[in-house]
């Protein structure tokens, strides 16, 4: 590997190429945000071939070169190489560059009588490339120089590729200069290519440099191919019409019937058409490709980075996609008729006029509503099981086993669903309840109610994992059949099940439309999600939990409290992932007594810093880790200061626990401690909706503001002003006295706000009703 330059890359040149990708890893992390679920394949790739077209090297209307545009995509190439791929570049420009030299040397080498007489000469395609390639190759070499990286030109016929001789040497030759860290530039000869338009066609190897591009990568074995081109990705339509839309990851099935083309380049041969093709082309045999804008500032180490650059062709993420759609059409009506597919913007307005519907019901209707799905769910769990097995069936050996635990729905899971329900059913009515009430000036009566889920009157969007997509499906049809059937103005568009991964993204946007996300699932998602999107999220992106363990402890009491918290569900957000033990149980044997616990209950017990080295354990992956499986960290703390300090630093804010019989030193613990849930003698896994009598629980925030900890109904709502007057006005405040009196809740001859819930609209002021928006969350 060559070393690194001093002053610009700051890499010593000892370190090794992992340690080098770790560290761009990391780098890209910090500036563009955690890698998106899809990318995986796209963020691992090492050997990339990047494919440059036209409407990229040179510039709009002239047609000549955009050099500003080449020395920032040599720049995100170089830093690539340098971060240990492989990179291999197909450029397009050569006929461009060309034409330009020879119109110039045709107006030097004329009269101005001559050009006015015969204007500018016709420019053939062939000499022009022929005029072209070397200054365009001479352009690259000075760019690459300037990075102390270096370019190698390689021109290519499509005949070259029915000779297998060559194609034998044209991979040993790519290999000796990808060793050497030198950027191969492919590009096809056309100053010699033998072919005519009539004669490009289904025979020809490829027909253009994206062609080129995609059989490059398939027989060089590529990981990744990016065909850089002027627009942001595939479209539905015309990229510049307003009801196109971006395609984020492409499947036939789905989109090939959706899919209009416009016009092709100008200054190429190719279009999206052949783009597409190419793209999908090299899919099929296993290179996972990106059609993304190589005029987008740092698009190129965005894309590589993970992110939800362009429009993604893998052959697995379609066959998911495909997988999806027939799982939920397996479980709508045959005798239905078709509707085509709607898109992520009238989902979530569908669902957002089917919640006021749904708000503008009695609370008692809700409630019904409620236990009508609840018999419904109870009376299909043989269907569910069904369904779920064969989801089970489909993961075996995909998944882990812990993802399996969370997958496996069992008889007693279903009947927990549905005592939820009716648990949710039979709370006090959320929508409309008054909280306060005010006199702000005689005869002006403020009111202060919760506003705005089936209980709470949302609309809601619903996403969930891959591996369980004919048990969402499944459950999906049966709530929606349920509503239909017993509320039949309100319908099934109050609850939408999202099929594919590029409908979140879509949904990310709509922050007109979508008030609340919901995200479940893996850190990388959660971030993902926090990262991309104006909605507010509620969630948390860790659930790094801990037990601090007080000198004053019943150590009996504390072993089955860490194995509860750890066994009960290891891969839960509420189980332990460290055990901070007061080193004085180390002096008096109750330490050891501890991890001879731990370990008969068959939990891998790690190091923090001091406990590696004291006890002789396996050194943690980190000091913030969240293992997910049998396993923690523990760690040794000289006091409960040090103990909270630490869990402060290294926490998620997700639940703490204290294990003492100091009374005085575990309500300082719950006082001080900045978590969501703080425990005193008792098991993390506490921490659950269902478990604090929420009914259910739609998700745990980590946030520090609305809801925080366990969210249930009372944490999807928000609040609105009702105000009541007699034809008062403001005028500068000269004719008003304010008296901020507070009033009982209920008043004698006004029937409680609750009773007539959806029905203040009509009674709050213009102002009020206009920035009203029910909760509409996505949930993922």
């Amino acid at each position: 590997m060559a070393p690194a330059r001093n002053g610009k890359s700051g890499i010593a040149a000892t370190m090794s190429m992992s340690d080098i990708a770790e560290g761009f890893i990391k780098h890209t992390e910090q500036t563009f945000g955690a890698a998106h679920p899809t990318r995986e394949k796209v963020k691992n790739a090492r050997r990339i071939v990047v494919k440059v077209g036209t409407a990229v090297v040179t510039r709009g209307k002239d047609q000549r070169l955009a050099l500003g545009r080449l020395g920032a995509l040599v720049e995100q190439l170089e830093a690539l190489v340098r971060s240990g791929r492989q990179m291999i570049l197909v450029s397009s420009g050569a006929v461009s560059v060309g034409r330009q030299k020879l119109r110039q040397s045709q107006i030097l080498n004329s009269s101005p009588l001559e050009m006015q007489i015969s204007g500018p000469a016709t420019v053939c395609s062939r000499a022009a490339a022929a005029a072209g390639q070397s200054g365009l190759m001479a352009l690259y070499d000075s760019l690459f120089g300037l990075m102390d990286c270096q370019a190698a030109q390689i021109l290519v016929t499509s005949n070259d590729f029915a000779d297998a001789d060559f194609r034998k040497n044209l991979s040993a030759t790519t290999e000796d200069l990808l060793s050497m860290n030198v950027v191969p530039v492919f590009n096809e000869n056309d100053a010699i290519s033998s072919r005519t338009a009539a004669e490009v066609g289904a025979a020809s190897p490829f027909r253009d440099n994206d062609g080129l591009a995609a059989l490059l990568a398939v027989e060089l074995q590529a990981d990744l191919l990016v065909l850089l081109t002027d627009v942001d990705g595939l479209y539905t339509g015309p990229p510049t019409a307003e009801s196109s839309l971006m395609i984020e990851t492409y499947c036939p099935a789905v989109h090939d019937e959706l899919v209009k083309i416009g016009v092709n380049s100008k200054g190429g041969r190719g279009g999206m058409t052949a783009k597409m093709q190419a793209a999908w082309m090299a899919a099929q045999q296993g290179v996972t490709t990106v059609i993304a804008n190589g005029k987008a500032s740092d698009s190129l180490l965005q894309l590589v980075s993970g992110q939800a650059v362009g429009t993604l062709f893998d052959l697995e993420e379609s066959r998911y996609m495909q997988e999806r759609m027939e799982a939920e059409a397996q479980h709508q009506d045959p005798e239905a008729p078709q509707q085509p597919p709607n898109s992520s913007r009238e989902l979530a307005i569908k669902a957002r006029d089917a919640s006021r519907t749904l708000q503008g019901l009695s609370s008692e209707a809700r409630g019904n509503l409620l236990h009508q799905i609840a018999d419904a769910i109870e009376s299909s769990q043989e269907v569910i099981l069904q369904e779920n097995e064969k989801d089970c069936q489909e993961a075996k050996g995909k998944i882990s086993e812990q993802l399996m635990q969370r997958l496996k729905l069992k008889p007693g899971k279903i009947k927990q669903l549905g005592a939820g329900l009716r648990s949710i059913a039979a709370q006090d009515e959320p929508v409309g309840k008054s909280l306060s009430r005010m006199e702000i000036a005689e005869g002006l009566e403020l009111e202060k109610i919760a506003a705005l889920a089936i209980r709470s009157g949302n609309g809601l969007l619903l996403k969930g994992g891959k591996e369980a997509a004919r048990s969402n499906a499944c459950l999906h049809k049966i709530i929606t059949d349920c509503i239909a059937q017993e509320q039949p103005e309100v319908g099934k568009d109050v609850i939408s099940l999202i099929t594919t991964r590029e409908d979140v993204d879509n949904l990310l946007k709509l922050d007109d439309v979508i008030d609340l996300v919901i995200p479940r699932g893996s850190n990388a998602l959660v971030t993902h999600i926090q990262q991309n999107t104006k909605i507010a999220v509620l969630g948390h992106a860790d659930g790094i939990c801990h037990i601090y363990i007080d000198p004053d402890c019943d150590i009996d009491m504390a072993c089955k409290i860490c194995i509860d918290s750890k066994i009960d569900y290891p891969a839960a957000c509420n189980a332990v992932e460290k055990v901070l033990v007061h080193e004085a149980l180390a002096k008096d044997g109750r330490l050891f007594q501890l991890q001879t616990a731990l370990r008969d209950a068959n939990i891998a017990i790690y190091g923090g810093e001091r406990s590696s080295k004291y006890l002789s354990l396996p050194k943690a992956p980190s000091p913030r880790h969240e293992y997910g499986t049998a396993a923690l960290t523990l760690e040794l703390v000289e006091s409960m200061d040090d103990a909270i300090d630490h869990l402060h630093a290294n926490g998620s804010g997700h639940t703490e626990c204290i294990v003492t019989e100091n009374k005085e030193t575990a309500e300082e613990f719950l006082r001080r401690v900045d978590a969501a849930c703080v425990n005193h003698n008792s098991s993390t896994r506490f921490s659950d909706g269902f478990r604090y009598g929420l009914g259910a629980e739609v998700g745990i925030s980590t946030a520090r503001i609305h809801a925080r900890g366990p969210v249930g109904v009372e944490g999807l709502l928000t609040t609105r002003f009702l105000l009541r007057g007699h034809g008062q006005t403001v005028e500068k405040d000269a004719h008003i006295h304010y008296t901020h009196k507070p009033l009982p809740l209920h008043s004698e001859d006004r029937a409680p706000v609750a009773a007539v819930a959806g029905m203040e609209q009509s009674n709050g002021s213009q102002d009020t009703a206009d920035r009203e928006k029910p909760i509409s969350n996505g949930q993922h």
